[in-house]
């Protein structure tokens, strides 16, 4: 599972013109999954999320987490994080895993961010075209790879 995580002032998505999902504060997470991703890679992703000391503290450190400053989670399925751009100049997604096999997994992840956090994780919608818009803060940006954990 690998993800982009990048602290926000704000941060929505829209699918067709409406907002389907929006956040203050917090974090924009785009997900990336592939088909050997099990509950230990959701669990992983999900505890350093909420966990991650990337916001500042009243010295300007960044030393709070998203639990500590109440913050929110918005995530988006984003399967072009697992392209191969080795050969050519198109990239290959046929590492990122099907929709019958990522939605689930997707889900899975988004709620267990909301039980840790106690809050809901907002989303996109799987599988559709989805606009992202953001108020990047920092800029602060994290990837994040379960199966590459450094």
């Amino acid at each position: 599972m690998r993800t982009v995580i990048q602290r926000v002032k704000s941060a929505k998505v829209e699918v067709g013109g409406m907002v389907v999902g929006e956040i203050g504060q917090g974090l924009l997470v785009l997900v990336g999954i592939v088909d050997d991703d099990t509950e230990e890679d959701e669990d992983y992703i999900a505890k350093k999320i909420v966990n991650l000391r990337i916001f500042d503290d009243e010295n300007k450190v960044m030393n709070k987490s998203l639990l500590d400053i109440g913050g929110e989670v918005l995530c988006v399925s984003q399967f072009t994080l697992h392209a191969l751009t080795k050969k050519g100049n198109r990239p290959s997604y046929i590492m990122a895993a099907k929709g019958e096999v990522a939605e689930p997994k997707y889900d899975s992840l988004c709620k267990k961010i909301g039980n840790l956090t106690n809050k809901n994780t907002k989303k996109g919608i799987f599988g559709e075209d989805m606009q992202v818009s953001l108020l990047n803060d920092g800029p602060v940006t994290i990837i994040m790879d379960s199966k590459n954990k450094e």
